[in-house]
């Protein structure tokens, strides 16, 4: 019976350390990166910035204060921007810095729920 128990905790012990720590992130930057800055096009309200990994880097031009929030959906990536208190004088910048898993190979977009595209996409540093 011992021997039942030993097994049985030692395979659960096992099959614990086999379990995949997600890296998925989403966080708004106030200090960008020099070489993120130097790809950045004002002119453009969405852009795509990678570092040829996991990182990803989006700039987002907005008339209002602007929150960011991320949904995975098996191998699908959502970036779902919503945008509050619009002005039609200011333009803010917003950056926000993603790391993502490597089972995420699409990346959707949505702006106040509706589904948009990135007006710029940079791959490498």
């Amino acid at each position: 019976m011992k021997k039942i128990i030993i097994l049985v905790m030692l395979t659960l012990t096992i099959l614990g350390a086999c379990k995949k720590t997600s890296t998925l992130s989403i966080s708004e930057i106030a200090v960008v990166p020099a070489e993120v800055q130097k790809k950045i096009i004002s002119d453009e309200k969405l852009q795509l910035i990678n570092d040829g990994k996991d990182t990803f880097y989006i700039v987002f031009y907005s008339k209002g204060i602007a929150h960011a929030d991320l949904e995975v959906q098996g191998d699908t990536l959502k970036i779902k921007f919503e945008e509050t208190n619009p002005s039609d004088d200011v333009v803010e910048q917003y950056v926000y810095k993603i790391t993502k898993d490597p089972e995420q190979e699409i990346i959707e977009v949505y702006i106040n729920g509706k589904s948009t595209h990135f007006d710029n996409v940079i791959t490498g540093l």
